[in-house]
């Protein structure tokens, strides 16, 4: 009834326009402004994502767009109309398209234009701040936008827009996950100092952040800041794989600029990365920049030290009063200097997440009256780095052929997503493996084709420790794979472990304790527990990846078993690897030796 009441109002009222709502409903800004899923998703295709009833003006708003059409129509057609205050952008969209005549639209929408004079823009600037593997709604980066007040580079004015979960402090990081993927968040846009971001991302996680200016006009970027007055406190559905932060900036893209094909594509997950390619492949992104966290700074200064001189300053950090020794006074004033500042930094670096104390505002204090009265030094550039978005694709197809035993197999592989240790490294974090959603299928010439594994996760942190930082290296993995229990059967199992990696030039050994739960159908208990150890050398040099390593683990029913891999894998092209590998499972007394050769193929 209310439907019917509102398109007699709009047929009898405006009899000139009325017969175009229809054709103006398919207005791909239109369609934008509602964020209407084109097919881009399977959940909620061709309705609204928004889930929440305040952002629509008709009953079936999210399923009907000629419907909201109408009632926006009805609703901001009349002069100081209140609606106009909450919906600035479909006002603009309307007046423009029907050719209405009002020099003040807004005039009686005070706290509109007192936020539209403190938020504007003259640049759009997507933001990247790295993966980061100790938060998991992170592990795969994330993207925010950036409105910058001006072109001169100086963002402590600059806004920055995200899209999150709106979470609470009880969710544990088991418990977002769970939720994440079942869609039991809302998300929601927030408008934020961008300075709270650099604090956050690049000092206080210290990940590194990529700044890709956008080619969006004046006109474009007002379409959406005024948009994202629409979207104040107004929910979504958030999914961790696919409806996420970097796919809600996507939309705001496609209202700034619509039909620009960024949500033409049917996606199983949008990875942070992934929105930058879409972009760039848009041809939007006009320039990058790259942003160092406090730890690549503080590791630039400590690569131009020797041993020695890192040992002292690691010293001098702790205590200022070395700097009175004579094996530090025996070095030059400009070496003195270079490791004053290493200290300071490192002194800064380590204390980011605590509160001031007298003891760090001391040593602080000391630290930079001893860099005042030495030679100035000036900032070194960390290592070069590669955008992410210049690294392999996030799925993966392989297929292989090897021998087992005395047994010829062949093998086909699909990975969702991401990356492991021994893929192109190029683009990615070193030492970081993140995998989801695998599947591995094997047919052999005495059987059929059988399930090999299915990697539901599998992460890996692998982060070097030197003088300066000491991470900890942990891992976890869980899903279906292969192993000996009588016979070779296919067993349900999580793990993980942790210990700690180095840096040895190109290579690189690391050590874990580790720990496995198994339901096996062999075995007694309904879960089976066991401990073990994990220890390897990774070595990665240009195109080739290279990982030796053994894994065991003795049950508490007295079943051993262990692992031990030989793998190298070359990159043929950004998006190709060619990967041998023999591997050893051994068990008590007996084994069987694996020989495989793969090619991968990496996509987005």
């Amino acid at each position: 009834m209310r439907f019917a009441l509102l398109c007699a109002v709009v047929f009898f009222c405006a009899p000139a326009w009325a017969d175009d709502l229809e054709h103006l409903a398919e207005h791909p800004r239109w369609r934008a402004l509602l964020h209407i899923n084109p097919g881009a998703t399977l959940r909620d295709r061709h309705r609204s994502y928004v889930d929440d009833d305040d952002f629509f003006l008709a009953e079936r708003g999210a399923d009907d767009p000629l419907a909201e059409l109408h009632a926006s129509v009805v609703a901001l057609r009349p002069d100081e109309a209140p609606a106009r205050c909450r919906f600035p952008a479909r006002y603009r969209f309307l007046a423009e398209q029907l050719n209405w005549r009002d020099p003040a639209p807004f005039s009686p929408c005070a706290d509109y234009r007192e936020w539209r004079a403190a938020v504007h823009a003259k640049r759009a600037v997507l933001v990247f701040p790295a993966s980061y593997l100790n938060s998991p709604s992170s592990m795969f980066g994330h993207t925010l936008m950036r409105l910058d007040q001006g072109e001169d580079g100086a963002v402590w004015l600059s806004w920055a827009i995200n899209f999150g979960a709106v979470t609470t402090e009880q969710d544990n990081s088991l418990f977002y996950i769970y939720r994440g993927l079942a869609g039991g968040y809302p998300g929601r846009f927030n408008l934020v100092p961008y300075v709270q971001k650099i604090q956050q991302y690049s000092n206080m996680e210290s990940r590194d952040i990529w700044e890709y200016s956008l080619d969006l006009n004046q006109q474009e970027i007002d379409w959406m800041i005024d948009h994202l007055w629409e979207l104040k406190d107004i929910n979504f559905d958030y999914y961790f794989f696919d409806e996420n932060c970097s796919f809600r900036l996507l939309e705001l893209v496609e209202v700034a600029r619509p039909g620009s094909g960024l949500l033409d594509e049917l996606r199983f997950a949008e990875l942070p990365v992934n929105t930058v390619r879409a972009l760039d492949q848009e041809g939007l992104v006009t320039e990058r920049h790259y942003r160092p966290s406090k730890e690549q700074e503080l590791k630039a200064f400590s690569d131009r030290l020797d041993d020695r001189e890192r040992a002292l300053a690691r010293s001098l950090a702790d205590d200022p009063s070395v700097a009175e020794r004579a094996d530090f006074r025996a070095f030059a004033p400009d070496r003195q200097a270079l490791m004053a500042h290493t200290a300071y930094r490192y002194v800064r670096f380590v204390n980011r997440k605590a509160q001031r104390s007298e003891d760090v505002a001391g040593r602080s204090f000391a630290l930079l009256s001893l860099m005042n009265r030495l030679p100035p030094v000036a900032d070194p550039a960390p290592a070069e780095r590669v955008p992410p978005e210049q690294g392999h694709g996030s799925q993966m197809l392989a297929v292989a052929g090897g021998q087992r035993g005395s047994d010829d197999f062949g093998e086909f592989t699909y990975r969702l997503t991401y990356h492991d240790l021994l893929d192109n490294n190029r683009g990615f974090l070193s030492g970081a493996q993140i995998q989801g959603l695998g599947i591995t299928l094997r047919g052999t010439e005495s059987q059929a084709v059988d399930l090999e594994a299915l990697d539901l996760v599998s992460i890996r942190s692998l982060a070097p420790r030197d003088r300066f930082s000491k991470p900890l290296s942990w891992y976890v993995e869980g899903g279906l794979e292969r192993a000996w229990a009588g016979r070779r059967r296919l067993v349900r199992y999580v793990q993980g472990g942790a210990g700690a990696s180095w840096r040895l030039g190109n290579l690189q050994p690391y050590v874990l304790a580790s720990a496995r739960a198994e339901n096996n159908s062999e075995f007694a208990p309904l879960i089976t527990t066991g401990g073990g150890a994990e220890a390897g050398i990774l070595y990665h040099a240009g195109r080739w990846q290279w990982q030796a390593g053994g894994a065991g683990h003795y049950f508490v029913n007295d079943v051993y078993r262990h692992r031990s891999t030989l793998a190298v894998q070359y990159a043929l092209t950004r998006q190709q690897g060619l990967r041998a590998e023999v591997e050893r499972e051994g068990w008590r007394g007996d084994g069987e030796t694996e020989f495989k050769l793969q090619w991968r193929w990496y996509y987005d």
